[in-house]
């Protein structure tokens, strides 16, 4: 059978540990015959992401915090990309925590600033990259939407991340650069960790959704694997989403 991605080098940022998503769409990347490069945030998870790629067979692994110009102009330096796979977002704690009418001017400008501005900084140092064109991606959630208890200040970054997307798709577009969001369900990850009542948000999903249950993150990855081969070659500026359609449902 055929792989889906031979040939192609795909940029995979964010990769935390075995759990997150990054990591799962690395693996059906990797499966499907792309070349990875990984990157991680910090010195913390160095180790951590290091092992994971040469489990993978990563061509690189290296560390790039998205806030630092110089970790930026790094991805410049990679060579010829055929996909980008976004997979980072942060907030503080405190301010997913308390109301969202309470969160704090330096909270909401770092949410911001890493969930969203690291798309078009990522987009802009790796379109030049992709020269033969290609795919570029991020994740996203049903929060950008839909007000959903302790997303707060996250639910807001998420609604600018997709229309980030919508920007970047237009713009890029001539270059026959692909962007496009994935909108994924709820999955016990280490960022969901920092959500309060997260356990009870599966349940709710798992009993609501028309397939009743919650999201498988291959299920995720698969979706990637889809965008970034040309069976999604003509998809662009669209959020998927990956939920077991808990998406649609009304009360």
């Amino acid at each position: 059978m055929p792989q889906l991605l031979e040939g192609k080098t795909a940029l995979i940022l964010g990769v935390a540990n075995k759990w997150s998503l990054a990591y799962a769409i690395a693996q059906a990347f990797k499966r499907e015959g792309a070349k990875i490069i990984l990157t991680y945030q910090g010195e913390r998870l160095r180790q951590t992401v290091e092992e994971l790629g040469t489990e993978l067979g990563a061509s690189q692994v290296f560390d790039c915090d998205v806030t630092k110009p110089e970790d930026l102009a790094r991805l410049s330096l990679l060579g010829k990309l055929d996909a980008v796979v976004h997979s980072i977002a942060f907030a503080n704690r405190e301010d997913l925590s308390r109301p969202f009418v309470d969160t704090s001017r330096d909270g909401f400008l770092l949410a911001q600033e890493v969930s969203v501005y690291s798309m078009v900084s990522v987009a802009r140092a790796t379109a030049p990259l992709m020269t033969e064109g290609g795919a570029m991606m991020t994740l996203t959630y049903l929060g950008s939407t839909r007000v959903l208890t302790n997303y707060n200040v996250m639910g807001v970054a998420k609604a600018g991340l997709e229309a980030a997307v919508r920007y970047l798709a237009s713009e890029l577009g001539e270059k026959k650069i692909r962007v496009n969001a994935i909108s994924a369900g709820p999955v016990k990850t280490a960022s969901a960790r920092g959500i309060k009542d997260f356990s009870k948000i599966l349940e709710l999903v798992q009993a609501k959704a028309p397939l009743r249950r919650n999201t498988d993150p291959a299920e995720v990855a698969d979706m990637a694997v889809f965008l970034a081969s040309d069976l999604g070659r003509g998809v662009t500026g669209d959020v998927l989403f990956v939920d077991a359609g808990f998406h649609i449902m009304g009360l």
